[in-house]
């Protein structure tokens, strides 16, 4: 069993190590700070300098077949040290470093969207996650409690005074005709305030029960900030 140096310190980039196998599949040490490939981290590579002062080429690192057995793939032709040889194991650590940023970065959209996760791929510069989304629904629970949906007015120079109620960045709501109409979602015993209150002209249902259950059925990029949600009734054919 070869001692992951890696396990607990990320950042270090080389060690003092000795060889205790090698083989066609590769070359074992007693410890390494050579990750092996796994969960769509790609394998470490790097060098292996011998005591005499020569390289061999760390082309990837992979894990072996026996419990905790770490191989490090040399190119073929090369010559291979002996078992008992000690070297120092160094990590190319600008490719490292690009995936433990990438491996984290994917963390984080693991924690943004609640979906399992069905494959994933980390590179140097573009990485991949794969979400089981199924059939990701809105939060019905809020349609199903049919809070009511209450329209009241307020006058320009109020509205003025509260810019926060406006949450559209490219319409504006109809001003100009001295007053304006909020809509209020949620109001009453229970609530520390309105789920949703914003200016609209448009109609709308009394209750959030009129609405039904809500399915998201895609969401596609469109910029470098925009994500189009595409939502669709449920009890509605697609069209």
């Amino acid at each position: 069993m070869t001692e992951q140096l890696f396990r607990a310190d990320a950042y270090l980039r080389s060690t003092d190590a000795v060889i205790t196998a090698v083989g066609p599949a590769g070359i074992e040490l007693d410890r390494t700070v050579f990750y092996p490939m796994g969960g769509g981290q790609p394998g470490d590579t790097g060098t292996l300098r011998c005591a005499d002062g020569r390289a061999i080429a760390v082309v990837d690192t992979r894990k072996g077949p026996g419990d905790g057995q770490i191989l490090h793939l040399v190119a073929p032709g090369d010559t291979l040290p002996a078992v008992g040889d000690k070297v120092t194991a160094s990590i190319d650590w600008e490719r490292r470093y690009r995936h433990m940023r990438m491996h984290t970065c994917l963390h984080l959209l693991c924690a943004a969207v609640p979906a399992g996760v069905t494959g994933g791929q980390i590179g140097e510069a573009r990485s991949r996650l794969d979400f089981d989304v199924g059939e990701l629904t809105l939060d019905n629970e809020l349609i199903a409690a049919n809070h009511p949906a209450v329209p009241r007015w307020i006058n320009d120079e109020e509205l003025a005074a509260q810019p926060q109620l406006v949450r559209t960045m490219s319409v504006k709501p109809p001003t100009g005709m001295g007053r304006v109409q909020l809509l209020e979602i949620g109001t009453g015993a229970g609530l520390q305030g309105p789920i949703d209150l914003q200016p609209c002209g448009g109609t709308h249902v009394r209750a959030t029960g009129e609405i039904g259950p809500v399915t998201v059925e895609k969401i596609e990029n469109k910029g470098k900030r925009n994500r189009r949600v595409i939502v669709a009734l449920r009890d509605q054919p697609p069209g």
